[in-house]
């Protein structure tokens, strides 16, 4: 498919949920959803692929979505498979748009052209990108952003025991407070990934940018694969998450006094 078919053809790659919530706290959710727009031929992979970890983060949407009417805060998510575009990895990024994922190849971005790199570049992360931008721009009362994921409970070959992991880069501000409040649950810092596996982007990209308190969390999805257990997970992290702010406040009023 030329650039010009492509461009021409309308594809809802972003939304917003409850964008009036009064919670002074962003949520993103990256990577919501494993669509792959007709013109990429399921980037030819076989059926059981397309709808595997390898294309999302099963369950991670309803959950945000739950904390979000919980907590009465917006969120901002994605409409296409990180397959496509990873809204998680900067454009530079290797695995921004990878042709190996896990144990599987994906056909279509073998080889992928500097053209192509960038349509995918300006249709699908720029305008995630600027969802962000414009939300924490229209709302200043916001002070921190929360990303939201899953993981598979098996990883090549390997059970993982962790639970829940709170993930962190350079401001660890609200992890150190969450992981205080956090309760019921295996829970570990930078686990199963951390920094150096490069999935802090959204972090450092609106967070540590703008100064807000920033954190990602990571469930994995067996504790999330029904609407209740996403409800139920929905409630512990608003109780976390309200437990982070309180013990984070005698601080900020300090900082405010001096």
């Amino acid at each position: 498919m030329d650039n010009h078919t492509a461009k021409s053809e309308k594809t809802e790659v972003v939304r917003t949920f409850n964008p009036d919530g009064r919670y002074p706290l962003l949520l993103i959710c990256e990577h919501a959803c494993n669509h792959v727009p007709a013109r990429f031929k399921d980037l030819g992979l076989a059926p059981e692929a397309r709808v595997s970890h390898i294309a999302w983060d099963p369950g991670a949407l309803e959950t945000a979505m739950n904390l979000a009417e919980v907590l009465d805060a917006p969120l901002v998510h994605g409409l296409i498979s990180r397959l496509v575009y990873d809204c998680n990895r900067p454009p530079e990024a290797t695995d921004a748009m990878p042709d190996r994922s896990e144990i599987y190849d994906i056909p279509g971005n073998r080889n992928l052209t500097p053209e192509e790199k960038t349509l995918r570049i300006e249709t699908y992360y720029r305008p995630f990108e600027h969802r962000v931008e414009e939300t924490l721009n229209a709302k200043p009362n916001l002070k921190a952003l929360v990303t939201m994921h899953s993981f598979t409970p098996v990883y090549r070959g390997e059970p993982r025991t962790v639970e829940i992991g709170i993930l962190h880069d350079a401001d660890a501000r609200l992890a150190d407070s969450v992981l205080k409040a956090a309760t019921g649950f295996e829970i570990r810092r930078n686990e199963p990934y951390g920094p150096a596996d490069g999935v802090t982007h959204t972090l450092k990209r609106h967070g540590l940018s703008r100064d807000l308190l920033n954190v990602m969390i990571e469930i994995r999805n067996d504790l999330i694969s029904t609407p209740e257990q996403c409800r139920e997970m929905a409630g512990n992290l608003a109780s976390w998450l309200n437990g982070a702010f309180s013990d984070l406040a005698p601080a900020s009023a300090e900082g405010a006094a001096t």
